[in-house]
């Protein structure tokens, strides 16, 4: 599954940027990071990643490792296509409600 992982660094963005050079990302074993964004504001504190795991006890885990310089937001999301068709599904079965 999919986590959209919402971080507001508490101190700004040089600790946890010489944490993270010092240390890695400090996954645990079937956390993985796709990819992440930084608000371009000029602070720099907001930081959006995309992580996937089985198991959504390791975000906790991770979070752990964090939490003394980093708040967290974490939303499970799905990719837009699977949305759509989510919602031509729910749709359908509205339609075969009403049609009954």
């Amino acid at each position: 599954m999919l986590y959209m992982v919402i971080e507001r660094y508490k101190h700004g963005p040089a600790p946890v940027y010489e944490r993270a050079s010092k240390s890695g990302r400090l996954l645990p074993d079937g956390l993985r990071y796709l990819d992440s964004w930084i608000v371009d504001d000029g602070e720099l504190d907001t930081c959006f990643q995309l992580m996937e795991t089985d198991d959504p006890r390791l975000l906790d885990e991770w979070r752990g490792h964090w939490d003394d310089l980093v708040s967290f937001e974490i939303k499970p999301v799905i990719k837009s296509d699977e949305a759509a068709a989510k919602t031509r599904a729910h749709r359908r079965t509205d339609q075969t409600r009403a049609a009954g």
